[in-house]
């Protein structure tokens, strides 16, 4: 980030009568800092050359391991609770994943500007050694305890630091097609989730829980080890002093406080029906669990080809467009959800969940930049923001689950919670896009 110090125009931060830090553009682009630097630069800055490219596949990977394991969480869950830790209650169990998650994205707060000081191979060594050992750990956990520290604590914290600085190192390789990268990059969540469900499914029963979670680190570990050419020539170090991990400029910014509440508001919701939908397929529909699994890797798999979808769309539409659509439509699919009484409209309600869902990943991070005045501060931004949406990881599930009667297969005021949060992250989405077209001069698709 600190050799990109300028977007597509260029940026400088001032502040209006109400002392709030706004955006003022220069509409010539023979001003742009990005002109003074070498041609292969500039080129990668605005289309993304191959090297470029090669960068958004190693970002894939590290999503395919650092959300692709903890959005597999439901695999573990069944386990533990049915066979595994029987005398542990669900709730108690719930939390090992709910914590992992969280884990995954409060540590960007230390990852964005660890980024910005140029420790992005040293980030990357760290978390991969340390989500590649919370799966060995995990393999010889017996007690709920250490698999508390192994699963949730430690494979938490090294995919933790992974997630900012690979977001931040791919978004910076790119301008033009930055949606189309990220949406690329963000995909890898969603078939390593799909991968790791399967494999352990599938290998659960012939070889037992602790070579089935062997198996699955080693194939984490490959996938780091195909990521590691294309991303570990990171930016170098920064000399200079250490940089506060608080931009406390953001605080004075409405364009990022309303893209932080937005961000909290929809993922309070967006994350409920992924873990709910093999239950609700079970309890309500009284579908086999085989089917039920089934039934998320299918809106999981639909979630790929929607985030795809979606940042080509914002090439040609914006982001704010498709994103703001994409959200509307995820909210009231969960209202809708309450009358879905048979499995066949399940099936289309999980297809269509997942795809227009999916964009509520991939257009974030490529809309990010446009409510950071400072590109060298975008690691530091991004992890002032990732902790509420950590946050809304945190309870959004809890909450949901503490409303879910499962006795009288009374699932509706979680699917409420669910649609609500999301159309009100929805309604801040709308108030971004407003203040972000009046910054840029009225222009709408932004």
């Amino acid at each position: 980030m600190n050799s990109i110090v300028q977007d597509d125009a260029k940026s400088t931060a001032s502040t209006n009568k109400f002392g709030l830090a706004i955006r003022t553009l220069s509409v010539d682009d023979s001003n742009d800092d990005s002109s003074q630097l070498n041609p292969p630069l500039r080129s990668s800055l605005r289309t993304g050359n191959n090297s470029s490219w090669l960068q958004a596949l190693g970002g894939f990977l590290i999503f395919f391991n650092i959300w692709g394991i903890p959005v597999a969480w439901g695999v573990f869950q069944s386990y533990y609770v049915l066979e595994f830790l029987p005398h542990r209650s669900a709730s108690d169990i719930a939390w090992i994943g709910t914590i992992q998650g969280f884990f995954l994205i409060i540590f960007g707060t230390f990852g964005g500007p660890l980024y910005d000081l140029g420790y992005f191979n040293t980030l990357a060594y760290v978390g991969t050694f340390l989500t590649i050992l919370g799966m060995m750990l995990l393999s010889i956990s017996t007690s709920y305890s250490y698999i508390l520290l192994s699963q949730g604590f430690c494979v938490g914290f090294g995919c933790g630091l992974l997630y900012i600085p690979s977001l931040a190192f791919v978004g910076e390789a790119f301008k033009a097609r930055r949606a189309i990268a990220m949406g690329i990059v963000t995909s890898g969540s969603t078939i390593g989730a799909i991968v790791y469900t399967i494999v352990f499914q599938q290998l659960l029963a012939p070889i037992g829980f602790a070579w089935t979670v062997r198996v699955m680190g080693l194939v984490a570990l490959l996938a780091f080890l195909c990521a590691a050419p294309t991303l570990l020539r990171g930016p170098k170090k920064v000399a200079g002093p250490a940089r506060s991990l608080i931009d406390y400029t953001a605080f004075k910014d409405v364009a990022f406080i309303t893209f932080t509440i937005s961000q909290f508001f929809v993922y309070l919701g967006y994350l409920v029906p992924l873990f709910y939908i093999p239950t609700y397929a079970q309890v309500v529909l009284h579908t086999s669990e085989n089917l039920a699994n089934r039934l998320l890797m299918l809106t999981l798999l639909s979630s790929t080809v929607g985030r795809l979808s979606a940042s080509a769309l914002a090439q040609c539409f914006g982001v704010m467009l498709p994103w703001v659509i994409c959200c509307v439509i995820s909210g009231i699919s969960c209202l809708v959800w309450i009358y879905i009484r048979t499995l066949q409209w399940f099936v289309v309600w999980c297809v269509l969940f997942g795809a227009f869902s999916g964009a509520l990943v991939s257009l974030p991070p490529a809309m990010f930049p446009r409510v950071c005045p400072d590109l060298s501060l975008l690691g530091t931004r991004m992890g002032m923001s990732w902790p509420t949406t950590a946050l809304a990881f945190l309870i959004g599930t809890p909450i949901a689950g503490a409303i879910v009667n499962l006795e009288t297969a009374n699932l509706v005021g979680m699917q409420v919670w669910s649609g609500v949060c999301m159309l009100i992250g929805a309604v801040q989405l709308v108030a971004l896009w407003v203040m972000l077209s009046r910054e840029h001069n009225g222009q709408i698709l932004i």
